[in-house]
């Protein structure tokens, strides 16, 4: 029997599936493995290259391949969809990741480093903190809004309900709603805590990237966007060119064209939205301070003359006819 020279690996929580293929195309095997086996097996086999999917816990398993010498390449899901031939199946998955990671054609994902997977997972909780945190916030204002207890928009009018909840001496709500929503000002403090040590790490970890600093010299970038930018792109010379990381990221307009005849419609948005929200707020912070300091950019002074600083999606459809020559 021949070996294995392309394998196509179906990834699972528990249960995995193998299928190796030979130099000609021939089948060699399918395998099903448990989670607890797959090292085992890889390591038996000779250096062959190992498709994955793009997905939960691919990049561990990248990394664990390539040490036991394997290539891998991690494909999107939606690129590998069009090989499955058949119903859906984990035997027919590994069949077509088997399939299209020789493709000529196929667009792989860079495979995350521990470092940079470490400052996206402190991304992701920091995000998630955040959510909480403003779901507290707004929990809070609707039971004081209940007793008549209402505050401003803002970060400082949330602080002065909170004030009335700790101070026991203000009689517009009841002892027993005191008591009630200060395990919500509890864990709304806890939570701002951690946010803020999320907050310290992320920073000390910029610092400590020569990529990240650089990236923070471009206005509108700060340390949030630039460790994020840097560990979710990783080496940016998988890229052709700047648009084509503009295309990865989903801020270039959503094509449908056919016959040689352009249509372009708004942003497709098909990228990573976390990061796409830190460019918005980032360039929406230099265009404040260009209103602010037009001396300091007075290209933008005259561009927000003609545009207004966030266009509804009507108007970017026509100005991207009118850009595109239609």
């Amino acid at each position: 029997m021949k070996a294995a020279v392309t394998v196509g690996l179906d990834i699972a929580k528990n249960v995995f599936q193998a299928h190796g293929v030979d130099a000609d195309g021939a089948v060699v095997f399918r395998k099903r493995l448990s989670r607890l086996k797959v090292s085992e097996f890889f390591s038996e086999l000779p250096p062959c290259l190992v498709g994955i999917e793009a997905c939960a816990t691919a990049h561990h398993w990248a990394r664990t391949l390539r040490t036991l010498g394997h290539n891998v390449k991690l494909m999107p899901p939606a690129y590998v969809k069009p090989y499955v031939k058949s119903q859906k199946n984990d035997a027919a998955d590994a069949e077509a990741i088997c399939e299209a990671v020789t493709g000529p054609t196929m667009r792989f994902s860079e495979v995350k480093s521990v470092e940079h997977q470490s400052v996206l997972s402190m991304h992701r909780l920091r995000a998630m903190l955040i959510r909480h945190r403003t779901r507290l916030a707004n929990t809070i204002r609707a039971h004081m809004a209940e007793f008549g207890v209402v505050a401003p928009i803002g970060r400082m009018g949330l602080e002065r309900l909170i004030h009335i909840i700790c101070d026991e001496a203000d009689d517009r709500i009841s002892p027993r709603v005191r008591r009630a929503l200060g395990h919500l000002v509890n864990q709304h403090d806890q939570q701002v805590m951690q946010i803020l040590d999320l907050d310290r790490q992320i920073v000390a970890w910029h610092r400590s990237n020569e990529v990240s600093r650089r990236l923070a010299t471009i206005p509108g970038i700060g340390p949030l966007a630039a460790s994020a930018l840097t560990a979710t792109i990783g080496d940016a010379k998988i890229f052709r060119s700047g648009r084509a990381l503009s295309a990865w990221l989903g801020l270039v307009p959503r094509q449908n064209s056919s016959g040689g005849k352009e249509r372009l419609g708004a942003i497709s948005k098909r990228g990573d939205g976390y990061i796409r929200g830190l460019l918005v707020v980032g360039s929406m912070a230099v265009i404040r301070y260009a209103q602010r300091h037009g001396s300091k950019r007075p290209w933008l002074v005259k561009l927000l003359e003609r545009r207004t600083a966030k266009m509804p999606r009507s108007r970017w459809r026509t100005r991207l006819r009118e850009w595109s020559g239609r």
